[in-house]
């Protein structure tokens, strides 16, 4: 895994979590991650956040934190996912996150293989190239994926805590995907109001 894509610019790394489940925000996080690191000192655990324990998500996200120039996470909820679609709101939710940095990148490295041109305040065109397994890749992306990934389960978690019926869902532990349990429970007692509405079998019981 490499440290940067470019030795001159200012990158950032972006990626967004949650895209497929059924209910909850879409999260997104950038990471400028420092290139003065020599290979050595990489965290050797730094990767794909689907690839990690729980445990080491949340150990990695104090180092991520500690270690990168800049970091942003933003997200946005399953009332705007239903109005503007998930890819959109994925897109806005990277969008946010990149906004929301103190430090403004030169070049932009996103997982995937879609991501519309960004524009900063000034009207300028910040440059991007999208990666395909971006996360095992580059470490900033793999640290944007752990952050997006470890905020993402900590607000369900939250949520949960707040609204314990909402764990007849199983939200502890699918996070909002569409497990077998998941499923069973909007079949039985309906959807929530945190659902997405457009998506595949929460559409049937709107």
């Amino acid at each position: 895994m490499s440290l940067y894509n470019s030795d001159i610019l200012i990158e950032a790394g972006v990626d967004e979590v949650a895209r497929g489940c059924l209910a909850g925000p879409v999260y997104a996080a950038a990471v400028i991650w420092p290139k003065e690191l020599d290979d050595s000192i990489q965290h050797p655990k730094l990767k794909d956040s689907k690839k990690l324990s729980k445990k080491r998500r949340e150990f990695l996200k104090d180092y991520i934190e500690e270690t990168a120039i800049d970091f942003s996470v933003a997200f946005v909820d399953n009332e705007e996912i239903d109005k503007i679609n998930i890819l959109q709101a994925s897109q806005l939710a990277m969008r946010k996150a990149i906004k929301n940095l103190n430090v403004e990148p030169e070049s932009l490295l996103i997982d995937g293989n879609y991501f519309k041109p960004y524009v900063n305040e000034d009207g300028d065109i910040i440059q991007h190239e999208c990666f395909v397994k971006g996360d095992d890749k580059f470490q900033s992306i793999s640290a944007a994926s752990i952050l997006a990934k470890v905020y993402h389960d900590e607000y369900i978690e939250k949520l949960v805590k707040e609204e314990p019926e909402l764990e007849e869902y199983g939200w502890l532990t699918n996070m909002c995907y569409g497990t077998k349990q998941h499923i069973e429970t909007i079949q039985n007692k309906g959807l929530t109001k945190y659902h997405r509405k457009t998506f595949g079998i929460c559409k049937e019981y709107i």
